[in-house]
């Protein structure tokens, strides 16, 4: 049986618009009969593993996700010297060994040389691209068998964490993939929320207010507020088999993960909110048993002056409570509370790396 290690955090944002729908208003999901905010899985991991905290902590370790890769070695290959019309037929041929690429478009030259979906390259993967290029300058042809000599057996961490999905018909002969081994639930506020709606004007500044009155510009934008609940679940046996079993590496990325989970936010309408926050509350846990989300705390909104308070004393006595029906769902758990000073984030980033 695995070794799992569940976090379970309590982020309060002010008004904020962080994860936008197709209209451009704050994602929502209706739980327990009433409207709540929503922040999504591939929001909040994004924001991570992009982080300036991510790259610090895994330098070297971390890949790419993309559709332009053969744009990149199609102007690589012409840097070289190889004719464009051969480089291109060169840059699709490898394109397509990772699946299926773009139909030509006369407005974008370069279109049927993208992918048709993204793909995440790890970093052993791009060098091999590169030294693949200079190997066709060189020769003036590819032989597309060497494309499986650097698909990757050990993965990068993003990918291990968070997988990757390949659909073309060579690579998925050499290699298969990864099991993502960290699982994020979409984040969603434990109380009900009404998203309201802000009118905002702009003032030219070269108006003096003579002959021309009002605003320049008229606008609204849409916004929120909410105690949001995040649910974080690692299968850290995966993880470790996913990175070539290099306890080292996994054991910053776990570091990493906790610390972005706890201080990273969505990038989302920042410049008008700066809606940045922290974590105020985080229960770690670990053990073999079958893991299990706390959501369920908040099937009913919490509705007190202290709401954060009253979360967090749902949570536990719904941990508590599954604990007594189920039998102990955890071996070990670490608590950081930033309201009573309880713990701390080294705590638990120690804690999960144990």
């Amino acid at each position: 049986m695995s070794t799992f290690i569940q976090l379970h955090l309590l982020t309060s944002y002010p008004p904020s618009n962080l994860n936008r729908d197709d209209l451009g208003r704050p994602k929502t999901a209706v739980m327990g009969g009433k409207t709540r905010l929503r922040v999504s899985s591939q929001s909040l991991k994004r924001a991570w593993r992009t982080s300036d905290l991510f790259e610090s902590a895994l330098a070297g370790h971390i890949g790419t996700r993309t559709k332009k890769m053969g744009v990149e070695i199609y102007k690589n290959l012409c840097a070289k010297g190889v004719v464009e019309t051969k480089a291109k037929e060169f840059a699709i041929k490898i394109v397509e060994f990772f699946g299926a690429t773009e139909s030509a478009d006369k407005e974008k030259p370069l279109k049927e040389l993208e992918s048709s979906q993204l793909v995440h390259f790890n970093q052993s993967e791009i060098k091999g691209l590169t030294d693949l290029a200079d190997k066709i300058a060189r020769d003036g042809k590819l032989d597309t068998d060497e494309l499986k000599n650097f698909v990757a057996k050990r993965y990068d961490v993003d990918v291990s964490m968070f997988g990757r999905m390949l659909t073309g018909k060579e690579v998925v002969k050499v290699t298969n993939d990864p099991e993502a081994a960290v699982q994020v639930a979409h984040a969603i506020t434990v109380h009900e929320v009404a998203v309201e709606d802000d009118y905002f004007t702009a003032v030219d500044d070269l108006n003096k207010g003579g002959d021309e009155l009002g605003a320049a510009h008229i606008g609204e934008t849409e916004f929120a507020a909410g105690l949001f609940y995040i649910y974080v679940c690692v299968n850290r046996d995966l993880l470790l088999q996913n990175l070539g079993n290099d306890k080292a590496l996994a054991d910053n990325a776990l570091g990493a993960l906790v610390e972005a989970a706890a201080k990273i936010s969505p990038s989302g309408k920042q410049n008008s909110f700066a809606s940045r926050a922290r974590t105020s509350y985080m229960l770690a846990e670990k053990g073999n048993d079958q893991p299990r989300s706390l959501s369920v705390a908040f099937l009913k909104p919490v509705k007190a002056e202290d709401i954060l308070a009253k979360a967090v004393e749902e949570l536990e006595k719904r941990r508590d409570l599954f604990d007594a029906v189920y039998g102990p769902c955890a071996d070990d758990r670490r608590v950081m509370n930033a309201e009573t000073g309880k713990g701390s984030l080294n705590d638990i980033i120690s804690f999960v790396k144990e």
